[in-house]
């Protein structure tokens, strides 16, 4: 990744060695205007990157190192793919420094620090700093991120799930009172840790729901779509895991207000010029597999029946455009960049 381009983006990484931090370097690697400096990792200092993950050998020749502000003060940009509260235990020294960050973790993307408390189960480390963070998700915030110093991007489920009712909101269609997503994610989408639930043996050839009572990404997209309605919109949020390894469906249900209105077109329309937003036609609807390792959101809406309900089908790669695509997408608009450099990535199929 080291280039003698001057104007290279000079990057560090905060808790590389999961699912998620692997996904970014394996972005960043193929990404013309970046030369990534530091990647930190307590655990794992002293061992080269290559080792832990041999997929990046050739591309990737740093070593993990315990985090140090004054080295990833130096960089012009820092992500954070580490669990909650770690990026609010560095947040106020960090931001002393000349440097934009990234956050993918999900420190600063709710406003309300009661709520992120009871949700996630701690004090929140940084409130000061939860004001200043703008919410990561391009195709509603794009001239927000561009001035922003720290970012928080969207969860996985809140990206599939906010993009598939976008438009039906901001035109004003549905009822805000009871909107339904029944969200399927593929097992990366719990981190890559030693837990029973994610063996092999456990989830594969099964299909199960979790969270039911309550997912703490119900707040986030929650309020999300409140800001896009500008009023209270009440979600029933219930996630499943699926038993294949990365991928999200999210399958959201609404009533409509308005039925005289052609669906497609409104869909179109809203995003004829977003590059990582594909509305597919009429009658084909997406699939997991077709978006893997891409940083593209499919959506199809439908009408069953000409009814008042109304479907629409969202599918990401979990860990692309819900996690690190999206985050290197943040990152261009940041720096000036086109949205879709270093994210040319056709999904692998099969």
């Amino acid at each position: 990744m080291t280039s003698s381009v001057a104007k290279q983006i000079q990057v560090g990484i905060v808790g590389a060695t999961g699912y998620t931090g692997v996904e970014l370097l394996r972005l960043l690697a193929g990404h013309p205007h970046v030369d990534v400096r530091v990647i930190t990792s307590r655990g794992e200092k002293g061992l080269p990157v290559a080792e832990l993950y041999p997929s990046l050998r050739g591309h990737v020749d740093l070593s993990f190192v315990e985090p140090d502000n004054e080295a990833l003060g130096a960089c012009d940009v820092v992500f954070f793919a580490t669990p909650h509260g770690v990026a609010q235990s560095m947040m106020s020294d960090l931001m002393k420094y000349d440097v934009k960050v990234i956050d993918l973790s999900a420190d600063f993307r709710i406003k309300d620090i009661a709520l992120w408390e009871k949700w996630y189960g701690q004090k929140h480390g940084a409130p000061q700093w939860v004001g200043e963070a703008v919410y990561g998700l391009p195709e509603v915030n794009r001239a927000q991120i561009a001035k922003a110093k720290l970012i928080a991007v969207p969860g996985c489920y809140p990206t599939s799930v906010q993009l598939g009712f976008l438009p039906l909101i901001e035109a004003g269609l549905i009822n805000l009172n009871s909107l339904i997503a029944n969200s399927a994610s593929g097992v990366s989408g719990a981190g890559r840790q030693a837990k029973i639930d994610n063996l092999f043996s456990e989830m594969g050839e099964s299909f199960k729901a979790y969270g039911v009572a309550g997912h703490r990404h119900l707040p986030e997209i929650e309020q999300g779509l409140s800001v896009l309605a500008n009023q209270k919109v009440n979600l029933t949020f219930v996630p499943h895991l699926l038993p294949l390894t990365r991928g999200i469906h999210s399958t959201l249900y609404a009533t409509l207000t308005k039925t005289s209105v052609d669906l497609q077109s409104v869909y179109e329309a809203r995003f004829k010029n977003e590059p990582f937003v594909d509305v597919l036609p009429a009658g084909v609807f997406p699939q997991t597999r077709t978006v893997k390792g891409a940083n593209i959101c499919q959506l199809a809406v439908v009408r069953p029946q000409g009814r008042d309900t109304v479907v629409v089908l969202s599918v990401i790669d979990n860990l692309t455009k819900g996690a690190a695509g999206q985050a290197v997408q943040c990152m261009n608009i940041v720096r000036g960049l086109p949205e879709t450099t270093g994210l040319h990535h056709i999904g692998l199929v099969p």
